[in-house]
């Protein structure tokens, strides 16, 4: 018999996250401050509930899927939070991008109460969550890994286990650091491009199989071109990003050169009002100091 999960949090990520745990046949209870949210999975074949304690009273694994620390924290430990529900033995499988440190803070005030847990955050944007192509990157014990596993291949395709808590979430943060410096890098790289009048769309089909290409390079390359900006993961949630990357880099004495240009880049856009859009949407930070839209002359004229 399979195991009985409950999972709190169905933003952008979630939401394709337990439609695959669902397709994989397993009973999903959900939870999620939007209610709506929860309405739009239970015709999906999803459970809803009042409350991440009551999702947690009847699941073997909780999952989360939450914005920031301070989320996981409330969800978790907060006064309807899962460790007044979860059971003796259960396990909390956080998939959130958080502190490392909390992450530890978090395991152990659920070990009291003999409940474990693992840090799992994964990448991949809402394309992945959806297709169930995640890349998952799990800290904690060993054995609880590989009880998870059913659940993790339900909904990645690429399953690490890094280490002991807290694993899951630095080897996260090393991901966003790549993924916001291939994000400037491809953004410096197609203003070049156009300035230099070459053909947009065929500089990034002809280098995307080579040493400079990236997934971010294929995948939000095109977007660029023609100027569309929704999110497979917004501005919003890049920025906490880097700021948990820039946090854990004081904390080890460690300059991130790089990573703090992207998010003095991003907190511009924020304070345009664009937090809402794709991390894609770095470029335009770029277009301002260089006076020019990157994109097709069809998609500029459209925005003139």
């Amino acid at each position: 018999m399979k195991e009985q999960i409950g999972f709190i949090g169905l933003g952008i990520m979630g939401r394709g996250m337990v439609r695959n745990l669902l397709k994989a046949g397993f009973t999903v209870r959900v939870w999620n401050r939007t209610a709506s949210r929860m309405d739009e999975l239970a015709a999906d074949g999803a459970i809803p509930t009042g409350s991440p304690a009551e999702a947690a009273s009847h699941s073997d694994f909780v999952i989360t899927c939450v914005s920031d620390t301070p989320d996981v924290e409330a969800v978790t430990l907060g006064p309807r939070g899962i460790i007044h529900g979860a059971r003796p033995g259960s396990l909390v499988i956080d998939m959130s991008t958080i502190s490392p440190q909390a992450a530890k803070e978090i395991a152990a005030k659920l070990a009291a109460k003999g409940v474990k847990m693992l840090d799992a955050p994964m990448s991949g944007g809402s394309e992945g969550a959806a297709k169930g192509t995640l890349t998952i990157m799990v800290g904690g014990d060993a054995d609880d890994v590989s009880r998870a596993m059913p659940a993790f291949e339900a909904m990645g395709k690429k399953i690490t286990h890094m280490g002991p808590t807290g694993a899951g979430q630095m080897t996260k943060l090393v991901n966003q650091i790549l993924v916001v410096g291939h994000a400037l890098a491809m953004s410096e790289a197609l203003l070049f491009a156009q300035a230099g009048g070459l053909d947009l769309a065929k500089t990034v089909e002809a280098l995307g199989a080579g040493a400079a290409g990236s997934w971010m390079w294929s995948n939000r390359g095109p977007q660029i071109i023609r100027r569309d900006w929704r999110p497979g993961f917004t501005i919003d949630l890049q920025q906490k990003d880097v700021r948990l990357c820039l946090q854990a880099a004081d904390q080890l004495g460690l300059p991130l050169a790089l990573t703090s240009m992207a998010f003095n880049l991003y907190r511009s856009l924020q304070a345009e009002g664009l937090g809402g859009e794709g991390n894609h949407a770095l470029i335009k930070a770029l277009e301002r100091q260089a006076g020019f839209e990157v994109g097709s002359p069809e998609a500029i004229a459209s925005r003139r």
